[in-house]
């Protein structure tokens, strides 16, 4: 999984905040697009995929199948910072995929959580250090400019330095 994801083409404003429904239906009008910024071989299943137990309902955000990777994505769009309350989530609808979706041949789920920014304390500190199947990216809503992009990699260069 690629991180961060540039959703431009979704053509939002880029000085208001955006709702995740604003972002889940523009991602669906630009399916297209989307699916070539996700990467090879995602084809799309669902968009509030209705999950439910003996004691609760739950929706998923958008659910994909990679034919290449032969199991189900389940993305959750986040408009802040990750938490781990976020990530809890994804884990137990990962868990809960496997064991109401998934078929015999299917590989296991893998769960993505798209959010605006990402805290690598709470990366390094959750079970997204330690579960293969689990990954949190950024995104953008726009390509950063020439001074955004300096900064950018000035801060990943202080993270593999460090």
């Amino acid at each position: 999984m690629k991180d961060p994801y540039i959703f431009e083409f979704l053509g939002l404003p880029i000085d208001v905040k955006t709702s995740e429904n604003k972002i889940e239906t523009a991602l669906i009008n630009h399916l297209q697009q989307f699916l070539m910024e996700l990467g090879k071989g995602f084809a799309f299943v669902a968009r509030q995929q209705h999950i439910v137990t003996d004691t609760s309902d739950f929706f998923i955000d958008l659910v994909f199948y990679n034919y290449y990777l032969k199991c189900f994505v389940l993305i959750d769009l986040k408009t802040d910072e990750l938490t781990h309350g976020a990530i809890g989530q994804m884990d137990m609808y990962v868990r809960m995929y496997n064991d109401l979706k998934k078929g015999e041949d299917d590989n296991p789920t893998i769960g993505m959580i798209l959010c605006t920014e990402k805290d690598e304390t709470i990366v390094k500190y959750s079970i997204l250090a330690e579960n293969e199947k689990l990954f949190a990216s950024k995104y953008r809503l726009y390509l950063p400019n020439e001074a955004e992009l300096k900064e950018l990699i000035e801060q990943d260069l202080t993270l593999i330095m460090t």
